[in-house]
């Protein structure tokens, strides 16, 4: 047998694997993140607390994801992206797990924060690995696909969380996660799937991390790619992640119902995400990602007109595209900014978990003033944004379009 020949034909079949197993991580790690939203009227039953104090669970799994990101990125240059996504991933069955056992508010929210410092090195360091490994003219198809895993784990952890939830309990939801993620880790170990040995070429020392930081921050590409991924995630998690508590509100569904109505926002990401990243590498961005936030905006006006339900489900899976029509690309952006990949995308995804937990505290916030006026204000800030947007990603036009077909 031709050993170097065998060796070969390995390879491909596990690199064949990388794309799905990074996308099953990227659904499992947004399922576990977003399962709680639609529990948060249950759950504060369960704990005996205020809807407000269970509601943080949210952003306090998020903003600590958020930060971790700068060090796992830099990390992922130095120690390879293997090590990285293995170890986080190990670290996240473990702490998924034990939030299970938490038996008061406190330790659940303490738990949350402990799993969300635990994933920052799953959904971006695979990113980071797909802009090792995929041309940036064909980058954008792969990162389709994966933010559309993202948006699937989203809508199915809030949709089958509020399903199952009255049927094995809060505590198995977590559970049964860890179990998934378990198998899905001992399948990439087994089958060798993800590329050994990817690190930066030259990583800066670790002295010089809060200085390659700003050297990114020097770059306009730069600027306005991370201010948008902000801003659209501000605007994505400020409205989604209160849809559980409108619908508890406003149309009296119980957590089955609510699941039903929230499983829409997977839809579009899962069926025309990789379409759209296929779009964006042939055509450009400079239309795909201002449509987007014009679509978040156009949906958040829409609830705020109390629509019936039937419109409310239209716009929740609106809600969807317009996530997928500027997150996706937004991140292929970032993995051609120059400098260290690594570095560049945990800058990125620390805006857009950032952005996830802050605009979960600001929709709170404005709530205060009712479910419409704060779907309003949403929806008003998203179209501004929108029409500076075409403004500032015109440049962004298709580099080689032959090698994107």
């Amino acid at each position: 047998m031709d050993t170097g020949v065998s060796r070969a034909a390995a390879t491909a079949a596990a690199s064949r694997w990388m794309l799905p197993c990074l996308c099953a991580g990227a659904f499992l790690v947004f399922a576990q993140t977003f399962m709680v939203a639609p529990l948060i009227p249950r759950l504060a039953e369960v704990f005996h607390s205020p809807v407000d104090w269970v509601g943080l669970a949210i952003p306090a799994y998020i903003v600590p994801e958020a930060l971790a990101t700068l060090a796992v990125g830099p990390l992922s240059d130095r120690v390879g992206r293997n090590g990285v996504i293995f170890g986080s991933l190990l670290a996240f069955v473990v702490l998924t797990a034990l939030t299970a056992t938490a038996g008061r508010v406190g330790t659940f929210i303490g738990w949350r924060v402990a799993t969300g410092i635990a994933a920052a090195g799953i959904v971006p360091i695979s990113l980071t690995l797909i802009g090792d490994v995929i041309p940036f003219a064909r980058r954008g198809r792969a990162v389709g696909y994966l933010f559309g895993s993202i948006a699937g784990g989203t809508a199915a952890g809030a949709a089958v969380g509020a399903l199952l939830e009255p049927v094995i309990g809060w505590r198995a939801l977590f559970l049964v996660t860890a179990a998934a993620c378990v198998a899905l880790l001992l399948a990439m170990l087994a089958a060798r799937v993800l590329p050994r040995g990817i690190r930066a070429a030259s990583a800066a020392p670790w002295s010089a991390v809060l200085r390659g930081y700003a050297s990114l921050l020097k770059l306009a590409r730069a600027r306005r790619t991370y201010g948008y991924v902000l801003l659209n995630a501000i605007l994505q998690s400020g409205i989604f992640t209160w849809l559980g508590v409108y619908l508890h509100r406003r149309f009296g569904l119980d957590e089955t119902g609510i699941g039903l109505v929230l499983l829409g926002y997977g839809v579009p990401g899962m069926l025309f995400g990789p379409i759209i990243g296929k779009l964006a590498d042939r055509y450009g961005r400079s239309v795909i990602i201002p449509a987007g936030v014009v679509l978040t905006g156009l949906c958040a006006l829409w609830l705020a007109a109390t629509p019936p339900l039937t419109g409310v489900r239209v716009a929740i899976i609106l809600l969807s595209l317009g996530f997928d029509l500027t997150h996706p690309q937004l991140a292929a952006i970032t993995t051609d900014l120059a400098g260290g990949r690594g570095q560049a995308v945990a800058m990125m995804a620390f805006a857009l978990f950032g952005g996830f937990g802050l605009g979960s505290l600001l929709f709170q916030g404005a709530l205060a003033l009712g479910f419409p006026l704060a779907f309003a204000l949403f929806g008003v800030v998203a179209l501004v944004g929108a029409g500076f947007a075409f403004r500032l990603f015109r440049a962004e036009l298709p580099r080689h379009p032959a090698a994107a077909h």
